[in-house]
């Protein structure tokens, strides 16, 4: 039976008023660089206080040893997730050495070439080295520089609940709501949100400028000078999902366009195991020197770059594909979000309440599958949004892009009204959509435009961040962390510490055999 997002809406209203949409369950990922109180990156060992990034379920790094990652457990409170967050950056503060600060912004701190960006260390284990050499590969492949950049990743969960129910509104029996027909809804809501993510570029896009430090070697790009030793594009939104950022126009060549679960295992398989031959070039051992896992137009899964991706917990030694092809689709991890450099966090319980409502839109809007045009033309419309939304001319599906953003909003609205109905006496869906219609009525109040315009009042884009990291740092050293976190962060910088001890103690074979047996099985 083919339904429309009103038929969804009007059966699923008797269990909203139950409270079924209480139970959305989302975790958050957010990369912050560590710089030096003049605002250059750090050279400093990750902190020996923040435990191993091997093992520490909560604190690690991404690319670099500079550039932390903090983990929330999952949670069904945006509040308790925030929080968590707040109080891993409020830790983290309190051991850094050297009065070191958090850089609260996508785009990074000042550099000094390539190498100022140290690519992280993980411990002489087998699997830590092979996260260790997966960065030289990233390093041999698109340079470090890149890699400095930081966002924040938002994994979202709907409740079990909920599939046996849609099942039923289409006239399947609550059993065929299995494994495979989740994935398959959650591929839907995947596509959707490749259709409208260009709206949340405008709304949440935070790095229209740049340092041009980070225009190392570049002469090539599009920016213009803006202030001092900044540079970027007046009406851009979010210079790290250009061109100039996450992108690779080899991954391009993939053709991924979320189809199908097994169409998506199968092209990222393919892509791992098929030789590239630039990449083939770079070589894999080099005088006894590793530079890259392997040559083919992937390493290993987690490079693709993409702004959503599907998701499952893995079990230990899985593969993210395999975990996938095994039990199917848990959740998505939403990966096209700035830093929001005017809030501590870098996100607020607002912004979550938007985007589970936009995350349930796209899972309940009619979503047919995409050709080859329709990706062209999503890339389109994303490229214009971070270069150009701010610019009353720029048209998305050849209308004026606020026009459409409004018209989006305006669709939104009912799913925001359901979701409401679980919270009695408040709206707080509702809420978060009428704040984001504000930044779409006026440009002025969206965080690309504010950052712009503090860049120009602070001559330049580092003075401008390194201002919002001081006074960061010392609001969120303001407030204790919470006493039962706290002990438990500590107890887990210890017990990281000894279980990547263990890990490295463990170890029977040779690093090249244990490639070699990871590809092979």
């Amino acid at each position: 039976m083919t339904l429309n997002l009103n038929d969804y809406l009007q059966g699923l209203q008797g269990f909203a008023d139950q409270g079924l949409f209480n139970s959305i369950r989302r975790g958050i990922e957010k990369e912050t660089l560590r710089t030096t109180p003049q605002g250059e990156i750090s050279q400093s060992d990750h902190p020996k206080a923040l435990g191993s990034t091997l093992t520490h379920p909560h604190i690690t790094t991404d690319y670099s040893e500079a550039l932390l990652e903090f983990i929330t457990p999952v949670s069904t409170s945006r509040e308790a997730t925030l929080e968590f967050l707040l109080d891993l950056h409020r830790f983290s503060l309190s051991h850094l050495e050297n009065q070191e600060l958090l850089w609260p912004a996508s785009m990074p701190c000042k550099l000094d070439g390539n190498e100022s960006v140290r690519i992280g260390e993980y411990g002489t284990s087998n699997v830590g080295f092979m996260k260790h050499v997966y960065r030289r590969g990233l390093d041999a492949r698109y340079g470090r520089i890149m890699q400095s950049i930081a966002g924040i990743h938002y994994n979202v969960s709907f409740p079990d609940e909920l599939w046996p129910l849609l099942a039923k509104l289409e006239g399947l029996p609550a059993e065929a709501a299995d494994k495979d027909w989740r994935s398959t809804r959650y591929f839907s809501l995947i596509r959707n949100f490749r259709r409208y993510s260009w709206l949340l570029m405008y709304l949440f896009g935070a790095s229209p400028v740049l340092d041009e430090s980070f225009l190392s070697g570049n002469d090539q790009h599009p920016l213009k000078k803006l202030a001092a030793g900044t540079w970027g594009e007046p009406t851009a939104t979010s210079l790290r999902m250009s061109d100039l950022g996450y992108q690779n126009k080899v991954q391009g060549t993939l053709k991924i366009c979320f189809n199908s679960l097994e169409n998506y295992i199968n092209t990222l398989n393919l892509a791992i195991s098929q030789p590239y031959p630039d990449y083939a070039k770079i070589g894999t051992k080099v005088n006894g020197e590793y530079r890259q896992l392997n040559t083919g137009i992937l390493q290993i899964e987690n490079e693709y770059y993409s702004d959503i991706r599907p998701k499952r917990v893995m079990r230990s030694g899985e593969k993210p594909n395999e975990a996938l092809q095994a039990d199917g689709v848990e959740y998505v991890e939403v990966r096209c979000l700035d830093i929001n450099p005017f809030l501590p966090g870098g996100i607020d319980v607002a912004q979550m309440y938007f985007l589970d409502a936009f995350l349930l839109f796209c899972l309940l809007e009619p979503s047919p599958q995409l050709n080859d045009v329709d990706c062209q033309n999503i890339d389109i419309n994303l490229k214009k949004t971070v270069n150009f939304a701010r610019n009353p001319e720029t048209l998305i599906n050849g209308k004026p892009l606020r026009q459409e953003a409004d018209l989006l909003l305006k669709r939104l609205r009912p799913v925001c009204q359901l979701l409401d109905a679980s919270t009695p006496e408040q709206t707080p869906f509702c809420d978060a959509l009428n704040q984001q219609q504000a930044k779409v009525d006026d440009v002025n109040l969206t965080p690309s435009a504010q950052m712009l315009k503090l860049a120009k009042e602070r001559d330049g884009f580092v003075p401008a961040v390194l201002e919002l990291a001081r006074a960061q740092k010392e609001q969120l050293l303001a407030k204790p962390v919470d006493k039962a976190r706290e002990k438990l962060f500590t107890q887990l910088s210890s017990s990281s510490i000894e279980e990547q001890r263990a890990i490295e103690a463990a170890d029977k074979i040779d690093f090249d055999t244990y490639l070699q047996q990871y590809f092979a099985n």
